[in-house]
């Protein structure tokens, strides 16, 4: 029996090991944080489990997992969840191990010990309908002793399916995952801020082109394909791959607004017809920074960047022009370029395109208020099959809980009042 013990132990350690280079190819951080998390879930065999972002004295959750809820929804649901954020303190268990650095390994949190610092709120058993039972909170530690977050495992099941308490080889196998990962983590942060940087430079041209609008639009648009991909029976790999990449690309959706007049682009009112000519070529401006293609995120990111703003009835932009010179290769009647159409328009293009405009419509602007969310979704399905994809319009609402879960998360910071 212990001879089976140090070798299922020893296993899991050797996937730790492997795991190193899988995690290390994930560049978008939402992205990898997802996949930390399900994999410290799967190293111990946990039910469910959350990971948090330090922002600040913060903690922000970023995803939670939970297998047990997951069984119970239809083929290809995922789990919603609500965004919320827990101070970083000796309180709560995460709140103590962000505080502290140090590992909470709980065998049930209903009872916990008299002396501990940190207590448990049921109400969130209450929220989710779901009673946590044994718990390890493990912090996201840099080598410098930085606290970026912390790992909420929840449940380990034994092989006949009942809750147990983690063991102390549990606990330390997950403290080795998590070293691990946060140099994954830290890279992909380094990653996000760059592109941030990118955003904020569009920002100072068009203040539409904030942090947060970008976040959600990337959000919804891998909610959306990754959707789209798994109806298609595409390879999990590929799904995984695509969907970091896609995020990244998405983000910069409008990244060529830097090329544009800050005349046109800060112009309260609408544009006249030359003025719009001129707007169109921010989605060839955006396409040519990625033209020296090193790796399939300049592919996507071009793709995007172009064809964002096609629509599927032919009566977009910027159509079919070559990204280099902005010149038509296709024209119609008039010698404008000629719009791509249906399919023509790259499967990006057309997610990115829905994400982007439920995302301004949603939105509060200098210009406009926020739509209320059934005028949003009645002007999308009213686009259908003019400017939208009739088949993702369908997969968009379809994945709506986790549509608004993207919103929560990204949310527009509160305005000061005076």
């Amino acid at each position: 029996m212990r001879n089976q013990a140090v070798r299922t132990s020893e296993q899991k350690l050797r996937r730790i090991v492997s795991l190193d280079s899988e995690l290390n190819q994930i560049q978008d951080m939402d992205i990898l944080l997802e996949r930390i998390l399900l994999e410290a879930r799967q190293v111990v065999n946990a039910d469910a489990g959350s990971i948090y972002v330090r922002r600040g004295d913060e903690l922000v959750i970023n995803y939670s997992q939970n297998a047990t809820k997951q069984r119970q929804l239809p083929a290809g649901q995922k789990l919603v969840y609500n965004v919320f954020t827990i101070p970083v303190n000796e309180k709560t268990i995460s709140g103590y191990t962000a505080a502290t650095g140090k590992p909470v390994n709980v065998s049930d949190v209903y009872n916990l010990p008299t002396d501990a610092p940190y207590g448990f709120d049921p109400g969130y058993d209450r929220l989710a309908g779901y009673k946590c039972t044994s718990m390890l909170a493990i912090p996201l530690r840099t080598n410098t002793g930085e606290i970026l977050g912390v790992i909420q495992l929840i449940n380990k099941m034994d092989g006949a399916g009942s809750v147990v308490p983690f063991s102390e080889d549990d606990e330390l196998l997950t403290m080795h995952f998590a070293t691990n990962a946060t140099v994954a983590l830290q890279r992909a942060r380094m990653t996000r801020a760059i592109l941030l940087r990118m955003i904020r430079m569009a920002e100072l041209r068009d203040p539409k082109e904030t942090g947060t609008h970008v976040n959600r639009v990337a959000g919804y648009a891998v909610e959306i394909y990754e959707r789209w991909a798994s109806k298609k029976g595409l390879p999990n790999r590929q799904i995984q791959r695509t969907r970091d990449n896609l995020r990244m690309a998405a983000m910069l959706h409008d990244v060529g607004k830097v090329g544009v007049s800050d005349t046109i682009l800060k112009k309260p009112g609408r544009f006249t017809d030359e003025e719009f000519q001129i707007m169109k070529t921010h989605t060839y401006v955006g396409s040519r920074l990625f033209q020296d293609k090193q790796s399939e995120f300049d592919d996507i990111a071009g793709v995007v960047a172009l064809t964002h703003h096609e629509n599927w009835d032919g009566s977009g932009y910027p159509g079919h022009v070559d990204p280099l010179t902005g010149l038509p290769t296709k024209t119609n009647a008039e010698g404008q370029p000629l719009g791509k159409e249906g399919k023509e328009i790259p499967l990006f293009g057309r997610i990115v395109a829905i994400a982007d405009v439920y995302d301004a419509l949603s939105s509060k602007r200098v210009y406009k208020d926020a739509w209320e969310e059934d005028d949003v979704l009645a002007e999308i399905r009213k686009m259908s099959g003019t400017k939208f994809d009739p088949e993702l319009v369908d997969i968009f609402f379809e994945v709506m809980p986790t549509i608004r879960t993207v919103t929560d998360k990204y949310a527009e910071p509160a305005e000061e009042t005076a």
